[in-house]
Parts: C-alpha cells; structure tokens; sequence
C-alpha cells in the first residue's frame, strides 16, 4: 500500500498561547495567519516486514533539510504497525526553523498518509488531532495545525486541536501572491519555554482587533508590532521593513523565524521582488495562499 497527503506552510503574524488545560486538544493558539501553497509532501509505503529489517521503518527527507525526526517517529507511534514495514519520505519545500510551520505540516501530512496507508478508516479530525497532540508534545507548535488543516487566511478564535479549536476564515477582496525572504532560524520550543508570558496580553486584543476589521493591510501592521514587542526583530530584519514602508509595502514577521512576509497585489509584486533583491543573503520564497489545507494527494 502507498499513500501521498500533503500539507500547505502556514505563517503565523501574531498569537497568544492558550496552555492552560492538561488535556493536549484542548491547548494551543488563538492568533492570525496565513497557509502557502507549498509546504510538505509525506509518501508512505507499507510492505510486510522481513527477517532482514532491522527496524520498523525508515525516515527520508528531500528538499529542505530537518535534522529532527522526533515529531515523525512519535506520529508513527501513534498508529499499529506490527508485522509491516514503513518506508516514509518527507519533500519539504521551504527551509525548516524560519517560521512555516513545518513540524506541524510534517506531522499533518504524516498522520494522513499513514492513516490511509494502513486503511485505519480514522476520520480526518481524528488523523489531525494526532498530529497536534504530538506538536505541544514536543512543544514544537500550538496553532499551526488547526491552520493548516483548515487552509485559506484563517484568525483562529478558539484554541485547541481540530475539531475543539475553531478558525474564522477571511476571504481576500483580491488575488495576493506571498513574497518572503528568509535570514536565520529561530527555535520555537527555546521560544515557547523562555518567553510565552511576555506576549499574551498583546496577542489576545490583535485577534478581537482583526476580527471585527478583516483587513489584511491592518493584519501586517500587527504582526510588525507585535514581533518588535516580543523583541524578535532583527537589525536585518529591521532593514527590509524599514525598506519596504518607505516604498509603501505592507509586511508583517512569519513567527518564528528571521523572516518577513508581504501579501501584495499583481501590481506590487515585480517591485517588491526588486526591492529583496538587494539582500544577497536571504533566501526569496514567492509563493500563493492555499485554500484547501491538509489532504491526500
């Protein structure tokens, strides 16, 4: 049996954690973001064990690089796999650590593949839950599976795994394509260990904020601010905002990575890849919204 899921990239702009609960489903996020149409692509194909394996599965990644399987290995667990053995591989195409969410989307994709793979006939909600149960389990995310299973430019109203945690969808008045450049990674579990009080208070009024405007120029503005509040803004990354204001782009902060985002019009577009081209050392992701969030291919 083989199985292909993929799950889209999502940049978060501003949150505020909600760890308050011992239930895993019940924690996670309430903040805003976005999903991309790239992301992480999992195949998964099961064959029965042999005498010669020595393990139970093997573990690949192409594309972008991630030194860290836990989170696979801890989705595997999660599903019967006695007497067959799992050849799993990983196509992640944006870089890992610079805030697209890609613990969640390897987690997400994983858990869908594998759950058609071995004909589990779990539901879609329960596949997903699995996977955010293991990103607060391995503290390497708290909203971005609830995002990236429902896709589209979401502001997530209600923490908690999919099918407890709600998201209210905003519709775009135009067509945006996503233009990101990429410095250095941050790491979220150091973050969400050290930091997580500083920035609740804030986070909570920009999700009230957001909803009542629905205004996606008003969304940048906010992450902006809120990444210079938690203190997260680079000299760097100072510079390329600093730089695209002064040319009247609106951009906002993929959190977390030393990465910035701008959502522009087709107008916008060729001027702002322009603009980027002048910081040889970051890496330029152009890229759409996805709609459709975490499904089988």
């Amino acid at each position: 049996m083989m199985a292909t899921a993929f799950c889209p990239a999502h940049i978060t702009g501003f949150f505020k954690a909600e760890l308050g609960k011992e239930d895993f489903k019940q924690l996670g996020s309430l903040g805003a973001g976005f999903s991309i149409q790239k992301g992480v692509k999992t195949i998964v194909t099961i064959r029965d064990k042999t005498k010669h394996d020595i393990s139970n599965f093997t573990i690949k990644v192409k594309g972008f690089e991630s030194g860290d399987m836990r989170v696979s290995e801890l989705v595997l667990s999660k599903f019967s796999t006695e007497g067959k053995f799992l050849d799993i591989t990983h196509e992640i195409d944006v870089p890992v650590g610079y805030g697209f969410g890609c613990s969640a989307a390897v987690a997400l994709s994983l858990s869908i593949a594998l759950n058609d793979a071995l004909e589990c006939k779990l539901s879609k909600i329960k596949v997903a839950q699995i996977a955010h149960d293991v990103e607060i389990e391995c503290k390497t995310g708290l909203g971005d599976v609830l995002a990236s299973y429902h896709g589209g430019f979401e502001v997530r109203v209600k923490p908690g795994a999919p099918g407890i945690g709600e998201v209210k969808k905003i519709n775009l008045k135009e067509k945006r394509d996503v233009i990101i450049i990429c410095f250095n990674p941050i790491s979220t579990k150091k973050f969400l260990n050290e930091r997580i009080s500083s920035i609740n208070g804030l986070g909570g009024k920009m999700v009230n904020k957001l909803i009542e405007s629905k205004n996606t120029e008003e969304f940048q503005d906010m992450s902006v601010e809120f990444a210079k509040y938690v203190d997260v803004v680079t000299p760097k990354m100072d510079e390329v905002i600093n730089l695209l204001h002064k040319n009247r782009i609106k951009c906002g902060v993929a959190l977390f990575g030393e990465t910035i985002f701008s959502l522009v019009t087709k107008d916008e577009r060729n001027k702002v890849k322009e603009i980027l081209k002048q910081f040889n050392d970051g890496l330029v992701i152009t890229s759409k919204i996805d709609n459709s969030g975490a499904r089988l291919q």
